[in-house]
């Protein structure tokens, strides 16, 4: 019975095989009606009759020659349809669906065909049994053949997919730059998975700490597109800002957060997209076909959103083209927020340092002085670099360079009381090294208020102060590279002499407990000083030796001008944006004229009160400034009185003609006077008060041998040929 039910099957395939055809209709058919959402795809639509029909013939073929299954090989397009399945994400359990059902409609075809045309009934039914045996292992055969085929294109997008989530990682967020990682984003999304990629940021995240509801739909700035190799670049709107109705498909992206997938059978544009012809976009393009509206959303703000689009001549995208969208859109929407996020602490930073930095020189200063700061440009951020120059008493000027170790808003606002704290003990007169001495107390102060969980604060610094009458030039450094000095070209010479002091450089401040040393040295007049902080010279392409080396030669064949002297340093040593900060003060000194500094030695005796008085007097006239002889007698005979009372001897009174005028008296005592209001019925106290209200500045500052009281006094309008001469 077996061998009847094998030889009917045969003679049953002949008589279909021509009606073929009309069997793949049927079965085709009913596939359409129960799956009809795997036929939205024009490639597996366009296989699908193909593969259907090499089933049906291998079907006919089997029974009709009895072959052996174990040989039966699933149709290549088959294969072809498992494998198109698999690249539209389709789950595989549609593919086995498909299957079943194209083996059941097709089985049961055959089960008509038996009883129809079988003689007995015994025949059908061992014909049902040889056949439905047949029918479940030819389906197990092919259907696993046809799994082999989707789960390796499955594998392959698999692995195709966490290439580009690679690629993405490596090619976005190569800088912290917002504008580029957008682009960086529309480049990847254009080589990988749309023939157009846009991307657009919400305004407010562009310009605000975070982003807040507004009534109203929110504005939005066409950063960045892109559009695939081989394809011309529509017209358009990168720059230009826009929005969408509230109700349209970008807007419910941007406030829900959740992606859109987008479908046109047609060349009709949506509502969203028709805007006036002046803000027209690049994907008002024709033959839109598929949209991706992926939002940018970072740590719980939105910050716009991505559009991914293909033309009439791409496919629809699918569920797992969605999701690799949505995952390149996150992390360059991290980017993007890490990116926004410097760039304002960078600004706010870069701004609060620029605020704290001298902007002029000041006035009738003994150097001129030329400076530059850079920033860094690298992601570190703004640094602590800073200089300053600060007027001293008795024509004498301070210059200083100093480094915050670290970056960003912190060191910025720690340069900033350092730089206050400097110009506070510069006040005092104090010492360099004294002065680093009591900065090294601030530093370590403020490493305590800090408290435990922050970054140590420390900082290198150098601290200078010249003086036009002597000459010298004394400083001391705690951790910080020593200057450059420029001794004048010597006669007939194209060159200058370049050299490092021998500076006992400190240790960093904030350590504590070390001590500071000050170096002097005499300057020529027309010296140069050049102080910079080691961004200048460290690099990590040459060694420090070798960019001192070049900063000597620079400085040796330098121009007089100081600004194209520190124009040349920054041209030969940082050809490209600095790595670190870059803070460069070039100071050229000047000596002051012996004819504007007067100088008397006093014996300490009441008696010469009235001489000092007269001494002032007649150097005043020397000078073409009678008119302020009543006030300098004044103030010269209180200082004089003061130091003979309470001073010891040597006692010297010497005034300096500059921008203004200054009259010091010096003593062997370290005692400083205080300044104090005296009662109505006091014999003295009041001298010190009477010196501070007709003069602009007075103080002391001590030295080694003792102590000077000085006053300064402003010119009101000296003439022409009695003002400061600097050699």
């Amino acid at each position: 019975m077996g061998t009847d039910a094998h030889a009917f099957l045969g003679d049953l395939a002949r008589g279909l095989a021509p009606r073929a055809d009309q069997l793949g209709d049927v079965v085709l058919r009913h596939l359409l009606g129960e799956l009809p959402e795997v036929w939205e795809y024009e490639d597996i639509a366009a296989v699908a009759p193909a593969a259907l029909s090499e089933h049906i013939a291998t079907v006919l073929h089997f029974l009709e020659h009895g072959l052996d299954l174990t040989e039966v090989r699933t149709p290549p397009s088959a294969i072809e349809f498992a494998r198109l399945l698999a690249e539209h994400g389709v789950p595989i359990s549609q593919l086995l669906r498909v299957y079943r059902l194209v083996h059941a409609r097709l089985l049961d075809q055959l089960y008509t065909e038996t009883a129809r045309v079988a003689g007995s009934q015994e025949l059908i039914n061992a014909t049902t049994l040889t056949l439905s045996a047949m029918a479940f292992e030819y389906v197990d055969r092919t259907a696993e053949q046809a799994v082999v085929a989707y789960q390796r294109e499955r594998d392959r997008r698999l692995q195709r997919r966490l290439t580009v989530l690679n690629e993405a990682g490596t090619r976005i967020g190569t800088t912290l730059d917002t504008a580029r990682t957008a682009q960086e984003l529309a480049d990847v999304g254009a080589d990988h998975l749309a023939d157009l990629v846009a991307v657009d940021l919400l305004s407010s995240a562009l310009h605000e700490e975070g982003t807040y509801p507004v009534a109203g739909p929110a504005t939005l700035l066409r950063v960045a597109q892109a559009v695939s190799d081989g394809r011309p670049d529509p017209a358009a709107g990168t720059g230009r800002t826009h929005t969408y109705p509230d109700d349209s498909e970008p807007a419910r992206v941007l406030a829900t957060g959740q992606p859109l997938r987008l479908r046109f059978a047609t060349d009709g544009v949506p509502s969203w997209l028709a805007m006036p012809a002046d803000h027209e976009l690049s994907l008002r393009a024709p033959g839109l076909r598929s949209v991706l509206l992926v939002p940018l959303w970072a740590r719980g703000n939105p910050l716009g959103v991505a559009q991914f689009v293909r033309r009439r001549t791409a496919e629809h995208f699918d569920d797992d083209e969605l999701l690799l969208a949505q995952e390149i859109a996150s992390r360059a929407a991290v980017n993007i927020d890490n990116a926004r996020r410097y760039t304002r602490e960078r600004s706010t930073a870069l701004t609060l340092q620029r605020s704290l930095l001298p902007h002029h020189a000041p006035a009738g200063s003994a150097v001129e002085t030329a400076s530059r700061y850079l920033p860094s440009g690298s992601r570190a951020g703004v640094g602590g670099d800073w200089f300053d120059v600060i007027p001293l008493s008795g024509a004498r000027v301070a210059l200083v360079v100093g480094d915050v170790i670290g970056h960003g808003l912190h060191a910025a606002a720690t340069m900033g009381r350092l730089r206050t704290a400097v110009r506070t003990l510069a006040d005092v007169d104090l010492t360099p090294d004294e002065l680093l001495t009591h900065l090294d107390d601030v530093v370590i102060r403020l490493q305590r208020e800090e408290g435990e969980g922050t970054d140590e604060i420390s900082a290198t610094c150098l601290y200078a102060v010249y003086d036009p009458v002597s000459r010298t030039c004394s400083m001391a450094g705690a951790g910080h590279l020593p200057p450059a000095v420029v001794n004048p070209p010597a006669a007939g010479a194209e060159v200058c002499a370049v050299g490092f002091p021998e500076l006992p450089i400190g240790p960093p401040l904030g350590l504590g407990g070390l001590p500071f040393e000050s170096a002097q040295f005499a300057l020529p007049p027309g010296s140069r000083l050049v102080l910079f902080t080691d961004g200048l010279v460290q690099s990590r392409t040459r060694d420090l030796e070798a960019a001192l080396a070049l900063l000597r030669e620079v400085l040796a064949r330098a121009p007089a001008s100081l600004e194209e002297t520190c124009d040349q340093l920054l041209s030969a040593l940082l050809p490209s944006r600095p790595t670190d900060d870059v803070a460069l003060l070039v100071a050229r000194t000047a000596a002051l004229d012996a004819d504007h500094v007067a100088t008397w030695d006093l014996p300490s005796d009441p008696a010469v009160v009235s001489q000092a008085r007269r001494h002032a007097s007649d150097q005043l006239a020397a000078w073409g400034l009678d008119d302020m002889a009543f006030t300098t007698e004044l103030v010269v005979s209180e200082l004089v009185t003061n130091a003979i009372r309470y001073g010891r001897s040597p006692i010297q009174l010497r005034m300096i003609l500059q921008s203004g005028l200054t009259s010091e008296v010096s003593d062997a005592s370290s005692t400083a006077p205080h300044l104090r209001r005296a009662r109505t019925f006091d014999e003295g106290g009041r001298g010190l008060l009477l010196v501070a209200q007709l003069t602009e500045h007075w103080g002391t500052r001590h030295h080694r041998e003792g102590k000077v009281i000085w006053a300064e006094q402003l010119i009101p309008a000296s003439p022409a040929d009695v003002s400061p001469v600097l050699m």
